[in-house]
Order: C-alpha cells, then sequence, then structure tokens
C-alpha cells in the first residue's frame, strides 16, 4: 500500500512540475491513446469482470454433464435396554455415485441462452467503459494543449504590459503623461501577473487529469490531429448511433438474457429425467472395514421427476422473471432515448463550437490589427494610455477565446463519435492492437465439455419454445415523431 501510494504521488509530482516546465520529447494523440488503451486501471478492471463473465458460460453448461461423488461413512451406536445381547454396534459405508440429467424441460438450454446473452452484454458494457476512457484521454489531451496556449498566451501579455509600464514610466517622467496613466498600466501589470499564475494552476490541473488516465505525465503534446469518421449531417449520426452504440446494444442483449429467463422459469412446470448409479458396500464393524470389498452393491437407475405442487413458488418465479422481461424492454427504449439525447447534445455542442472558432480567428485578427494601430497612433499623442490597455486585454481576451472553442469543438466531436458507438482504439488508430473479449470465451466455454454435451443440449431444448433474440433490437427504428423533431430543431452547419 505504501508503495502505491508513493507511486500515485510521484505521477501527481510529475504533472505539478510538468506545468513549470515541459520535457522535450513529443507526443501524439495517437501514443497517448495507446498507452491508455493498454494501461488504463478502469479498462482493465472492466476487461477483468468480462474475462469472470465469461465463466458463466461455463457454469450453466455445466448441467450438461455428470456429477460423480465418494462417500465415506461411519457410525456407532449403543443399547442401554436391559434386553440388549449386544449393546454396542459400530458400522461403516463408503460408495461412489454417478449421476447424470438427461432432461430438464429446457432448464439447462434456456439458461445456456441466457448466459450467452449476458457475456454479450457485458462485451457491449465493455466498449462502453473502452469509449468512456478514451473520450477521457481526448479531452485530458485537448485541455493540456488548450492551457499551454492560454499560459502562452498570459506570458506574452505579461511581456507587453512590462514594456508598456516601462514606456508609461519614461514618459511621465518627461512630463508627457500623468501619473494615473502610469498607475493604470502598474494595476494591468498586476492582474496580468494574477492571470498567469492562475493559468499555471490550471495546466498543472490538467497535466494531472491527463497522468491519471493515459498513465505518464504529458510532455510537448504534438497539435490535436482529425478525428477519423466524424459525421457530416445529423441523421447520419443518429443512423450509426441506434445501431452501434453500445449502451442500446447491452440493454437488447440484457432483454435477450431476460427472455431466456422467462422460457427457464417457465421450464420449471416441465418434467425432467435423470440418470443415476452407485457402487459401494458396507460393514458390521469398525475393525472389520475390509469387508466392505465383498459386500458391494451395484445400483443403476433413471428418476422421472414431474412437479405437481410448490406452493407457488413456480409461478412466483415466471411472474418476476416476466416484469425483469418487461422492465428490460422498457430500457432497450430508454437507451434509445438517451442515445438520441446524446447525440444531439454532442452535434449541437460541435457546431456551436465550429461557428464559435470562426468567429474567434475572425476576432484575434481584427484585434490584432486594432491593438498595433492604438500602439502606433497612441506614441503620437493620439491614444490613451488606458485605450492602448483596454485593446491590449481585447486581444488577449480574444485568443484564450479562440483557444477555448478550437478545444470545445475537438472534444465535441469526440463525445459526438461516442455517443455513435464509434470511439474505440482502432477506430481512432488503426495500428492498435485491438482487445479481442470473445477470444478469452472461445477459450473457456467447452472447458470440461464432453462428447454427448451437443446431444443432451439439443434434446433439452426439443421440447421447450424458442426463444426469439432481442439483439436485432437495437437496430430498431425510433419513434418517428420523436425523431422527426429532434432532426427539425438539430443545428446544421
Amino acid at each position: 500500500m505504501l508503495k502505491r501510494s508513493r507511486a500515485l504521488a510521484s505521477v501527481a509530482v510529475i504533472a505539478i512540475i510538468g506545468g513549470m516546465g515541459a520535457p522535450a520529447w513529443a507526443e501524439t494523440l495517437q501514443e497517448a491513446i495507446a498507452l491508455a488503451y493498454r494501461t488504463n486501471p478502469s479498462l482493465l478492471a472492466q476487461r477483468a469482470n468480462q474475462r469472470a463473465l465469461d465463466e458463466s458460460i461455463v457454469q450453466a453448461r455445466a448441467g450438461l454433464r455428470p456429477t460423480l461423488d465418494v462417500t465415506v461413512s461411519g457410525d456407532y451406536s449403543r443399547d442401554y435396554s436391559d434386553t440388549s445381547l449386544d449393546p454396542d454396534s459400530d458400522g461403516a459405508s463408503a460408495s461412489i455415485g454417478l449421476s447424470q440429467t438427461l432432461w430438464s424441460g429446457g432448464r439447462i438450454g434456456h439458461g445456456i441462452t441466457a448466459a450467452e446473452a449476458e457475456i454479450l452484454a457485458g462485451r457491449e458494457n465493455l466498449r462502453g467503459i473502452e469509449q468512456s476512457v478514451l473520450a477521457s484521454v481526448i479531452q485530458a489531451y485537448a485541455d493540456v494543449i488548450r492551457d499551454m496556449e492560454v499560459l502562452r498566451i498570459r506570458q506574452a501579455n505579461l511581456a507587453v504590459l512590462q514594456r508598456q509600464l516601462e514606456e508609461s514610466s519614461a514618459r511621465f517622467e518627461v512630463g508627457e503623461i500623468t501619473r494615473t496613466d502610469v498607475a493604470q498600466s502598474e494595476a494591468r501589470l498586476a492582474q496580468s501577473e494574477a492571470e498567469l499564475a492562475n493559468a499555471q494552476a490550471q495546466l498543472s490541473t490538467s497535466r494531472a487529469v491527463y497522468a491519471a488516465v493515459v498513465g505518464q505525465a504529458p510532455g510537448d503534446l504534438a497539435p490535436m490531429p482529425a478525428l477519423p469518421g466524424v459525421p457530416a449531417d445529423f441523421d447520419s449520426a443518429l443512423d450509426v448511433a441506434l445501431a452501434d452504440n453500445p449502451d442500446i446494444r447491452a440493454a437488447a442483449y440484457t432483454l435477450a438474457a431476460a427472455e431466456a429467463n422467462v422460457a427457464a422459469a417457465r421450464a420449471e412446470y416441465m418434467p425432467s429425467v435423470r440418470a443415476s448409479a452407485s457402487y459401494g458396500g458396507s460393514s458390521r464393524d469398525f475393525d472389520r472395514f475390509g469387508d466392505i470389498a465383498d459386500n458391494t452393491r451395484l445400483t443403476a437407475g433413471a428418476t422421472l421427476s414431474i412437479p405437481l405442487f410448490t406452493g407457488g413458488l413456480n409461478a412466483s418465479r415466471v411472474a418476476a422473471a416476466l416484469e425483469r422481461a418487461n422492465a428490460a424492454q422498457i430500457n432497450v427504449e430508454g437507451e434509445r432515448r438517451n442515445a438520441l439525447q446524446a447525440v444531439s447534445s454532442a452535434y449541437a455542442q460541435s457546431i456551436s463550437a465550429r461557428a464559435s472558432l470562426q468567429a474567434g480567428e475572425e476576432a484575434v485578427r481584427a484585434a490584432s490589427v486594432a491593438a498595433e494601430g492604438v500602439r502606433q497612433e497612441a506614441q503620437v499623442g493620439l491614444r490613451t494610455t488606458l485605450d492602448v490597455l483596454n485593446q491590449e486585454l481585447e486581444l488577449r481576451n480574444a485568443e484564450v477565446t479562440l483557444a477555448s472553442a478550437r478545444r470545445n469543438e475537438y472534444v465535441a466531436q469526440a463525445n459526438l463519435l461516442a455517443a455513435m458507438g464509434r470511439l474505440e482504439g482502432p477506430d481512432l488508430d488503426p495500428t492498435l492492437e485491438r482487445y479481442d473479449p470473445a477470444a478469452n470465451y472461445q477459450r473457456v466455454r467447452n472447458r470440461g465439455a464432453l462428447p454427448w454435451d451437443g446431444v443432451l443440449e439439443t434434446l433439452d431444448r426439443v421440447a421447450a419454445p424458442p426463444v426469439t433474440p432481442a439483439a436485432d433490437q437495437a437496430d430498431a427504428p425510433i419513434d418517428a415523431q420523436l425523431k422527426s423533431e429532434v432532426v427539425r430543431t438539430a443545428p446544421q452547419d
């Protein structure tokens, strides 16, 4: 625990020190994504949870296989009645038993279906966590670049105001301006120093967030590259989201599992057939334990079990399973609406940030020209010191706004891709080696399998009604009126 705490503290210290002086090496967004893809704790934990979930298919298929057990017992008794000739007696027995379910009325088969659907839902949840992590990486990357630009702007502003104060002091000495002009320059310089300190603190904070998400402190970050797959219009973004959004697909697979659980609960009304065999013997005396071998017996048979009355237990289980399936069905629609909201919000923010970016570029251009003109006019007495200071402040504010708009547009595009389900590691970096959750599933699925598993599974499903997969409901169209209303009000380019 102490070593772990020291490691976390070291990351924080590196991030803070990095805010005061960045290392010389370059770092790209692809490198940051690749590192987070391999080392982010949230992502690694979810992959481990998915591997644990894969074991549910092994547990579900275990019902197709026999159970084997060995039983050894001993007993001692004493009769205290006066009529007993031999009051003490003891004995021992040993046996080995084999039991095999031949048919469960669909319980096992539907249990396997439910486990497979839950595993598929888990994979979609893993996709969701991956996209959330990568969106955090992109935001942290963009935040660091923005704050580095803001810090540069504040440093440049401080240098300009220091020169302005020197010029004001010199002109005051020769009587060209008043003491008030000098005080105005001093006030703006003090304000600029405070803004510079705030910019340094914000950059250190962003670097710490970056280190926590990516796994190392940021170096000299390269410019943000264009994100692949950003949609050109709202309709195409929404169509992709309804098909690929991991939350929608996870909800659909959860519905499939719930429907399989309903079928499994109804199968409790069905009879079941089980074969069993045992081999063993007994001895009447502990000191003659070897007699067990001379008193062995083999017993084999089959049992047909038909439930007639369970006190309402089976009916209650079916009712509960139906309500869970109903909730799962409602949740599918809820996730569709959440995806609609997420796509609409991210798309609107992207359009707004793009407009702000274009306006910001024009504002910086105009403010730069105005600031230079005011400075020159002030030198010939046409402008006051306050005019120069105000125009310099307007220029710096325009530059900060431009840096924020550039970051906001990039983050909005990343959030849009995440809402669409298109922000996975290989989507952003084709050279990245994809983590395949299906590989572990294929490795463990047939653990402990026996040659007759497939026959018994087919037989178990004979009398059981098939469960209609609900996973394709992820592609179902959203309510037409709701969609048209959102499309009508969505901002356009």
